[in-house]
């Protein structure tokens, strides 16, 4: 191959990085672009109902007086959720990536993924037909008895469909994909350094508690938030499981 040769392919290949990095910053642009877009337009069609009086409101009320309740018990939910997925999310990721033996290690995952897969609708029907009714006589029995704590006063709801429910159902929501993200961020912790704790005379806990864990932290917070944003973009099970009249 001549030097003039090396020199057009050189130049080509330049080229050719030149087309592919300007087209995909191009598409990255548009995405940004369309984003604003969006925002922008949601913020311009959202700026009489943010200023207009209350008087003009139905009901006779600011706009924040709706919107408020909404936002606080969507919190709630979210919250309560996350104190029940989160502890069994990771331990059953730390099951099937190291004490499962192999077989049923894929076989759980298979089904932790094909849990993560199903709709939010069906979710939210199951809450309101299933769980509700069941989880009702807890209420009663709860307000009955632990009634002088703030959260448990009385009357207790006799359909079962409160925040509570919403929030064991977004709980059940989010455990897979919790569950399927710390699963594959638990097997990515270095042999090695699984192997040096284990060599130092540490149990297989120990060796998690040192190594796995530290390691994944920061995934697992990704995992948390991941798996919460993808189910509380689905608003379905909340209404269903904690209906306004309630």
């Amino acid at each position: 191959m001549t030097t003039n040769s090396l020199t057009t392919s050189q130049g080509a290949g330049r080229a050719g990085d030149k087309v592919f990095s300007g087209a995909t910053l191009a598409a990255g642009c548009l995405i940004l672009a369309v984003l604003f877009g969006v925002a922008l337009f949601l913020v311009i069609q959202a700026i009489p109902a943010l200023v207009a009086p209350p008087a003009d409101i139905q009901g006779g009320h600011g706009f924040f007086a709706y919107i408020g309740p909404i936002v606080v018990g969507t919190l709630i939910a979210a919250v309560i959720a996350l104190v029940i997925a989160t502890p069994v999310a990771i331990g059953v990721a730390l099951f099937i990536s190291h004490y499962a033996p192999r077989r049923l290690a894929s076989g759980l995952g298979y089904v932790v993924d094909l849990l993560a897969a199903i709709p939010s609708v069906v979710y939210g029907a199951w809450g309101a037909a299933f769980l509700a009714p069941q989880i009702s006589p807890a209420y009663g029995w709860l307000a009955s008895n632990m009634g002088w704590l703030p959260i448990f006063q009385g009357p207790a709801s006799a359909t079962g469909k409160t925040i509570l429910t919403a929030s064991i159902v977004l709980s059940v929501m989010v455990l897979p994909i919790i569950t399927s993200l710390s699963r594959e961020i638990f097997l990515q912790t270095p042999k090695l350094h699984e192997e040096a704790a284990l060599a130092l005379g540490a149990t297989r806990w120990e060796m998690i508690k040192m190594a796995v864990l530290p390691f994944g932290r920061p995934g697992i917070v990704s995992a948390i938030m991941l798996g919460l944003a993808a189910r509380l973009a689905r608003p379905w099970p909340s209404p269903w499981s904690c209906p306004p009249a309630s």
